[in-house]
This record gives structure tokens, sequence and C-alpha cells, in this order.
């Protein structure tokens, strides 16, 4: 197929070569030059630039790619295309990663524009990287093999009429190795300085690669492992004050009490007013979740004549992660369990006269006190099973991926087509949960051995201890208590996919290229908790199961106009059918604009769409005590109208939701003023309309008592008093959300001959507005910075490379508070400070073939700002997405080539 005429190849010929390439003189070879230059041009390899299914010659094309190489992803340090990722100036706002006590517990995610996971498509070779389980909605980059990895593109621009949904805030395709002959084996190690325990890491891949005339296999392992942190390992930990220690509320006069005596075990510690019982739940918690990756990965193709081949493409990942929290917190009240509160006669009951606490055959027996306790009373305990151990989760997830197709050329059109299916299955266990009803039973019926007669017998009288001490439980108790908690999820792909590259016809810049395609996927997604957690009786875990499949069904077109030789215009659109909730049609337009060599200009307008997912589409009824405030209510419930309140509450899976819609345009500039500088800069803007989210019950009251119509799948449910009675919630679709900003990256290449290469890399994302629903502009609110800027510096020289790389996250307010009398409405206040980290490394090239490497990542030890506003740092020390607090990481690597 041709691309251009002649004279637009030997332009592109120029840009890619450099100009002296084609500087050729005399008469004899002037009169070959029109030959040898298509000759040539036919030899080079035209290659398919993310956002763009059209094969081109030209790397910077219409559309904003940033390329990550493999030298600079050794360079970077990084042992994981998560970390790296993260580390990204797109992920503007910072990402979710490994961490105790989530239900995504291992997986590590991208949030390009910090528009969110689900607005950013992860594509591995061109075909979408399947969803998390543990998810449903996001994808997780802990799946793909660092060892398997040639480059990674970024399309920081929207591109859902090329690959459909969820390309809004712009898409990674990571490009796995390809042509490779020989074996390649890395290992390498790392550690960090903070905390002086935990946190170490290692490496490793081994690539082999063979190729003959007809014939193509590279294939490869790949593993990386990190080990837990310890909370209580970091030196600036506070101790956790948590309600849930030893505490109760007394039904009859509403207040709520500390438990007499309940700070004596370890780990509870009394508040500062002495008025409630705490527990430290950073003594034994891992926010930092381990995290381990090992893959196998096999590509071949195959010539099987000269116009066809055939090419397969396999891996099998398996991560795991394991992770600590603290001993499962619970409390029995009614909204949460029937018939389980503790009853006026337990001996378990602060508010009774006779409760084990206040007995003389206690040795720490305290004084009964009404003032203390309140009047006798039914109670409701908030209590830490400390006793029944941490909640541990394993776990793991299998990834079995399977590509294979057909390439070719018939009927004067570039033919390809394939078959894919997906296996992905995640396994979770629990362990240290807490089995309800039966832990709260031997609570309340707790007796410390008196009789029936009212004499005091421990011998003969005692129920369930061995003891007159509640902490001191049998093991048989602790057992009964105690319940394993399981979560298998999977989420499926069947996909089919053909497409066809043909040239329309020559107009004046060259030939119309033309691509059509066609895909049809099944998802299959099941998300299934044990029954104990999705009934609710499962203390310190909470689930509701999910599961569903559908089939998508996609058409899509592009064509290249070459308007002159300076002038390209791409017109594209994709529609998708979805089964269970109906289409979307994203059309897109761009241009490319050279008027010189060494100047062009780009810009694009598009729309782009995000299906409701799977997992919000299909999740089962559950049930939520939701705490709101309604005066109306809550007076009903405990006499004041200030106050807060529980209501029940209902999440649903909406089958009204439609997809939400985005519009976006950009434009920019690459320049190339001279031959060791050139630079890009690129401006975004991105609106999305009818966002999917979530609605919490305090927004639909307050919505139903303004006379607001609630969004469609909701409700708020009143009694005859109009009091409320339920609340139904769940994903609705609602509001808007706008965002805009500009992109630069600057390059400088200098060569020294004999003295070396010095190149240099900045790439810096600035965040111009950021707002919601049409309201103030949020850039520099607590976790959202104006710049990403990281600067790479490598240096060769003979057979050493020494790279200096810098990264910044802009500074951020402190707290923003509501202000009527500011134009903005609001009061910005505080300060936290720009976050620079410096990484270093050298590496030498050995003349048998291997290749050192030492490094450190975050050179002088900076550490996250603490102390800031809980918007600022959210439940952690400080913003757990958008910094990491492992201080200096010390690495060394090792690759040997045979």
């Amino acid at each position: 197929m041709y691309t251009n005429n002649k004279l637009a190849k030997s332009i592109r010929l120029a840009l890619m070569f450099g100009a002296a390439a084609t500087a050729v003189t005399g008469a004899a070879v002037a009169q070959d030059d029109e030959q040898q230059e298509e000759e040539r041009a036919e030899r080079v390899e035209r290659i398919q630039v993310t956002g763009s299914r059209i094969q081109r010659t030209d790397m910077e094309g219409a559309l904003p790619v940033t390329v990550i190489d493999r030298e600079s992803i050794e360079l970077s340090g990084e042992i994981s295309v998560a970390d790296l990722l993260r580390n990204t100036t797109f992920n503007s706002a910072g990402s979710f990663r490994p961490q105790s006590g989530s239900s995504a517990q291992g997986v590590s995610m991208i949030n390009m524009r910090g528009l969110g996971s689900s607005r950013t498509l992860v594509l591995v070779d061109g075909r979408r990287l399947t969803m998390s389980p543990s998810t449903g909605s996001s994808q997780d980059l802990n799946a793909i093999p660092m060892g398997a990895v040639e480059r990674i593109e970024i399309l920081s621009d929207g591109a859902s009429a090329v690959y459909g949904s969820d390309a809004i805030g712009g898409v990674i395709n990571v490009i796995t190795r390809r042509d490779f002959s020989g074996v390649e084996a890395t290992i390498g190690a790392g550690q960090v300085s903070v905390p002086s325990e935990g946190g170490d890491r290692e490496n490793g891949s081994v690539v082999f690669g063979s190729a003959s005339d007809t014939t193509r296999i590279i294939g490869g392992v790949s593993w990386n492992k990190r080990e837990i942190i310890f909370e209580n390992a970091f030196p600036w930990v506070q101790p956790g004050a948590s309600t849930y220690g030893n505490n109760f509320i007394n039904f009859q006069d509403g207040g709520t009490y500390a438990v007499p005596g309940g700070c004596n075990e370890e780990n509870f510690f009394e508040s500062a007013d002495g008025s409630r019982c705490l527990y430290n739940f950073n003594a034994t918690n891992a926010n930092e979740a381990s995290t381990a990756n090992q893959s196998l990965f096999v590509k071949a193709d195959h010539q099987i004549n000269d116009d066809w081949s055939f090419y397969s493409n396999a891996s099998i990942a398996k991560t795991s992660s394991f992770g600590r929290y603290a001993p499962a917190p619970d409390i029995n009240h009614p909204v949460f369990y029937d018939n389980l509160l503790t009853p006026t006669d337990s001996y378990n009951n602060p508010t009774n006269p006779n409760a084990w606490f206040y007995d003389p055959n206690n040795p720490n027996a305290v004084t009964y006190d009404p003032t203390v306790v309140g009047p006798l009373a039914e109670v409701a305990i908030y209590h830490r099973f400390a006793a029944m151990g941490n909640r541990d989760s394993d776990v793991d997830n299998e990834n079995l991926d399977f590509l294979m197709g057909f390439e070719g050329r018939a009927f004067g059109m570039d033919l390809d087509f394939g078959w894919r299916r997906v296996r992905n299955k995640t396994y979770e266990i629990g362990n240290g949960y807490l089995a309800a009803q039966t832990a709260w039973s031997n609570v309340n019926n707790f007796n410390p051995g008196y009789c029936s007669d009212g004499t005091f017998d421990p011998d003969s009288c005692r129920f369930g201890y061995d003891v007159q001490n509640p902490s001191d439980n049998p093991q048989n108790v602790l057992d009964a208590g105690v319940v394993t908690t399981s979560r298998i999820s999977s989420f499926d792909i069947n996909e089919i996919y053909g497409s066809a590259g043909f040239d329309v016809m020559e107009i004046g810049g060259g030939m119309i290229q033309g691509f059509v395609g066609i895909e049809h996927r099944e998802e299959i997604y099941a998300d299934i908790y044990d029954s104990q957690s999705a009934a609710g009786l499962v203390g310190g875990s909470s689930g509701s199961s999910a599961g569903g499949d559908r089939d998508v069904t996609a058409a899509y077109f592009e064509f290249l106009l070459p308007v002159t030789y300076d002038l390209e215009l791409s017109l594209a659109g994709r529609f998708d059918d979805y089964s269970d909730y109906g289409s979307d049609f994203s059309p897109k337009v761009s241009f490319r604009y050279q008027p010189m060599d060494n100047l062009l200009i780009r810009g694009s307008y598009g729309l782009g769409f995000r299906a409701p997912t799977l997992d919000i589409l299909t999740q089962q009824r559950s049930f939520s005590a939701d705490s709101v405030n309604d005066p109306i209510t809550c007076q009903a419930f405990t006499g004041g109208t200030s106050d807060v309140c529980q209501i029940n509450a209902f999440v649903i899976a909406n089958p009204e939701l439609e997809s939400e819609d985005s519009t976006q345009y950009s434009f920019g500039v690459a320049y190339q003023p001279t031959d060791w500088l050139n630079f890009t800069v690129d401006y975004y803007n991105i609106q999305i309309e009818n966002r999917i989210r979530a609605i919490s019950s305090q927004q639909l009251i307050n919505l139903a008592r303004a006379g607001e119509a609630l969004p469609p799948g909701t409700e708020v449910n009143f009694d005859a008093q109009n009091r409320i009675v339920s609340v139904t919630r769940g994903f609705v679709n609602e509001g808007d959300l706008d965002t805009s900003g500009i992109d630069v990256n600057l390059r400088t290449n200098f060569d020294f001959g004999s003295a070396g290469r010095l190149v240099n890399n900045l790439y810096m994302s600035h965040m111009l507005d950021y707002n919601l629903d049409g309201g103030r502009n949020l850039v520099r609110d607590p976790g959202v910075p104006r710049q990403r800027i990281n600067i790479n510096n490598s240096y060769m020289y003979g057979d050493f490379t020494f790279a200096w790389n810098i990264n910044i996250i802009g500074n951020q307010f402190n707290t923003v508070t509501a202000d009527a009398n500011n134009p903005d409405g609001v009061v910005r206040a505080g300060h936290i400070g720009t976050w620079t980290t410096h990484d270093l490394q050298a590496s030498y090239e050995a003349p048998w073939d291997g290749r050192f490497t030492v490094g450190v990542q975050n050179a002088f030890e900076k550490l996250p700002q603490f102390g800031t506003s809980a918007a600022a740092r959210g439940s952690r020390d400080y913003n757990f997405n958008l910094y990491n607090a492992f201080g200096r990481i010390t690495y060394v690597r090792y690759t040997q080539r045979f």
C-alpha cells in the first residue's frame, strides 16, 4: 500500500533520518535518486501509533503521544509497570496502589488527568487489558510483566473513536517485545531506608528470542516482589484512635460512654478527656500491602507465504498480595443485627450493677457509678475483638491471555483478523474476621460463675471462660467467634476482530488511506462473597456479590486524507452497541499541518463515552447503616434536631444507568529549531457530562426535602410522621466535570564526540482548570497539584551511562473552607510544599555482554509532608495515592546477554 507520492515520501524520510541522509550530489547519482528513494521508502517499516489504526512512517502525528522506550524504563530504576506509570506527569493527582484493608488490596491503577482510573484505558499491544476482578471497573497494572515490555506509548488525548469506552482521560498502550534474538537475563534487588524494616524488593527476568527466514519467536519469564511494611515501623506514626475500642451506647439516655476498666488491655488507651476507651489500630496494621508478580509470556509469528502470516501471543501472569489490618471492629447495634443488643441482665452490660466489672471477685474490679455509665438499659457496644487476632488477607490473581490471528494482503487490502480469550480470576481469603452472631452471643451470655440461685460457683456455673475475665478467652470461644472469609472474582473476555486497510484514491497530497474494522467482545463478570459476608453476618468485613455478562459489538472506521503535501486530515468514528444498556457513537477529527520540515501544528476534536461497568450494573441489593443529618428523623431517634443519626439504606444496581459522555479538543505544536533541540506543547480540554457517580444518602435526602426530583433509580421513603424509613441509593448519571491544561515536552541531545553524549528530557503537565458542575476551580485544592514535572538527564561515555532524574509534584493548599464573603465562596489556607525527589543511576557495559547497574531513588530521602489536613491526607498520615514514604531506595541490577 502506497502512503503518498514520491515527493511526500522524501519529506517523510528526511524527517526520519535527518536531512543529511538525502543530501547526495553528482550527476550520475542524481538520475537514480527518484528510483532509489522510492525503493528505500518501501523498505521503511511503517508503524501503528497509539490513537490511530492507520500505519505510517511518522511517529509525531496529529495526536500527542509520549513514548517511554526500553532504555528509559531501565534508567528509571522501577521494577514494575505500575510504579513506572504512577510517576509519569499524566498521573496528575496520583492513583490507587496496593494497600491493606481495601477490597482492591493488590491492585495498582493509573489515573490520567485526575479523572479517575475508570476513565483511563490501558492496552497491551493495542488490545484492552481486562478489568480487574477485584474492582470490575478498572484495570490492574500489576498484571503486566515488566520484562516483556518494549516500550509504552501514552496518548494524552481522548480516543473513544478508535478504542471505545473508557478512553476519556487518555490511553496507555504497552507494547511488548517483538524483535529479539538471543537470551537476556536480568536480576535485581532494592532496599528502602524508611522504615528500617520491610519494603525490600527484588526483580528479575529472562527473555529469549530466535528467528529464521519465516518464523520469529520470543518469550520469557518476569517477576518482581515488594515486602509488606507494617505501620508501626514508620518512625513518625502516632497511635491510631478508633472509637471501636471499648465504648457503648446507652439506649435509655442515648449517651455514649467508655466501658469501665476497658482500657486495661494491650493497645487500648483512654482518650485525652478520659471519656472514651480507644484502640490503637496502628499497632498492628500494614497500610503498605506486599505485592508480587510472576509471569510467563510467548509471542510467535510465521510467514506462511509472501502475502500471509500467522501470529500468536500468550501470557500467564500471577500476582499475589498479603495485607494485615487491625482486629475486627464491630457494634451490636440493631441497624446492623437483629436481637443482639446486650440486655440489661448481662454480666457484660456496664449499666448492670451486677456486671463482672464491679464484682469483688474480680481482681481488677471498679466501682459501679451510674453517673459514669448511665441508667440501667440495653446497650450497643463499640468493641475491638483484639483477642481474636488481626485480620489478614491473602489475594491471588491469575490472568491467562491468549490471542491468535492472521495478517495478509488480498483484494488490494491489508487484512487482519483474529480471536482472543482472557481468563482473569482473583481469590481472596480473609482470616481473623468476626462471626458476629456467635461472638456477640458469647459477649451477651458471658457468666463469670453465678448460679441461678444467685450464689457464686465458678467451677459449676461459669459459662465459656476459664477465668473471670472475658479477655482471657479459651481457644474454643475464640475459634467460635472467628470466621474465615472468601471472595472469588473473575472477569473474562472472549473476543473476535477483523479489519481492513486500503487505498481509496489519489488527491493533492497523495493517497487517501482508509481503515475499517469490527469487533465483538463478550464480557463475563462475577464477584462472589461467601454467604456469611454477603448476608452481613461478618463483623469487620462487608461485601455485596455481583455478576453478569454482556456483549459488545463495535464497528469503526478511519480515513487519512493528505489534502496537500503539508496538511493531513484524519476522520474517525466508532459505533459501540452494548447488550445491557444501549449504544454510543464516537466521532473524531484531527489534523496535522507541517508548513516547514522542522515545524508541525496539530489539533483534534472528538466525542467519547464511558459505559457503566458490570460491577455497578449487576451488584446485588445490600444493606448499609448510613449516618445522616435530618432534623425530623434524628430528633425522633436521638432527641436532637442537629444530631447525626443512622438510617436504613439499601444499595442497588441502577437499571436506568446510562453511559457518560465527553467532549474533547486539543491543539499543539512540535518544533525542532536545531539538531540538538526539539519540543512539543499541547493544550487539552475535556468536558464530561452525565457523569457516572455514586450518590450518598445525605445528598438524596437533601434533594427530597427541597422538593427536587431524585435521579432515576433512587428513592427516599417517609412514614406518616415524615420521618425517613429508608433510602435506596446507588450509582447515578448526574453532574459535569471539566478540566483543561497544557503538556510540555522538551528534549535536547548533545553529541560531544569522544567526550560522550548528553540527552535531556523535560516533561511537564500543567493543569489550568478542574471543576465539578460548573463550580469553582479546584486546582491546588488538597490533592490536586497544578503541576507534575519530570526532568530526565542521561550521559553516555564509552561503556558508562549515568542518569539523573528529577521528579516534581506541585504545591497545594492545606485547607479549603466555605466563606460566602469570598468571591470564590471559599477560603484557602495552609501550604503543602512542592515535593521534589532525585534519582541517580550508573551503569557499566562489561566486555562479556554484561551490564552492571547501581542506583538510588529519592537520593536525599525526601518524605511527604505530615500534619496536613484530613482533606489532604485522607485516612493515612499523608496522601497515599500521590506520594510514597519509602525514603531512599537503593538498588542494584545485573543484566547478561547471550
